[in-house]
């Protein structure tokens, strides 16, 4: 494999070159098996590459170690890229390992039933990007209701949505105790976007719910569903979705 700027030899497909200081990779798309992880490398919307990172998944006392290896040494192979973006889709508990070494933000593509996840993220890169919102999360909550149900859960639950990248302000609704009651304890998900891309957290506990107004950057129905499915999966991963 060469850099394709000063054609020196780099070691894995779209490695960032150091003889240059160029990069060979814009974007990096993971598909996350628990034994195999696929890292692919891409430029200008077109594939430069692929690594394939394996593991024997251990039990017992040896998982959480075997399992933050094989996390380490996916992160290593995205990192050496050093893209501007990279998406994942497959295993859940692969993909929250993952983002305890990746310092990138992380957007999780959900492929179609015909498609593979680099299909889905050059697909979803084709489109207009969205602005990034580098606002920190607890600076994002706002409005005239300052409650939020559910305590701690609560919270962690507006803090998860708060701190994705294309989320510009939560504000808190009020509290309805009216619901139906839950015996499974603090619950929340992300409703379908609206035509201006905005969506909406419902927070359940008990037979209280709580819907608060999440305002993003899409532009769209279309884009607001992209950013509905990364606040999910983020939910999914703190162990809050319902």
């Amino acid at each position: 494999m060469q850099c394709r700027s000063c054609g020196s030899d780099v070691e894995r497909p779209g490695d960032y070159c150091l003889v240059c200081r160029s990069a060979n990779a814009d974007a990096v798309v993971l598909d996350l098996g628990r034994e195999r992880a696929a890292v692919t490398a891409v430029e200008d919307g077109e594939v430069r590459g692929t690594t394939t990172v394996t593991t024997t998944p251990e039990a017992g006392e040896d998982r959480p170690r075997e399992l933050r290896n094989y996390a380490s040494r996916i992160a290593d192979e995205a990192r050496r890229k050093r893209p501007e973006e990279v998406y994942a889709a497959g295993d859940r508990e692969v993909l929250s390992a993952v983002r305890e070494w990746l310092h990138y933000d992380l957007y999780r593509v959900a492929p179609g039933d015909d498609e593979d996840p680099v299909e889905t993220a050059l697909r979803r890169r084709g489109s207009t990007p969205l602005e990034v919102v580098e606002t920190p999360p607890g600076e994002k909550l706002g409005g005239s209701h300052s409650t939020l149900i559910a305590g701690r859960d609560g919270r962690r639950a507006v803090q998860t949505v708060a701190g994705h990248p294309h989320v510009k302000k939560v504000i808190p609704g009020p509290i309805d105790a009216g619901g139906t009651g839950s015996q499974n304890g603090a619950r929340a998900k992300a409703t379908r976007a609206d035509d201006n891309g905005n969506v909406r957290l419902l927070i359940r506990d008990g037979s209280s719910v709580q819907e608060n107004r999440v305002v993003t950057t899409a532009r769209d129905r279309e884009t607001g569903e992209a950013v509905r499915t990364d606040l999910n999966e983020a939910l999914d991963e703190a162990d809050l979705r319902g």
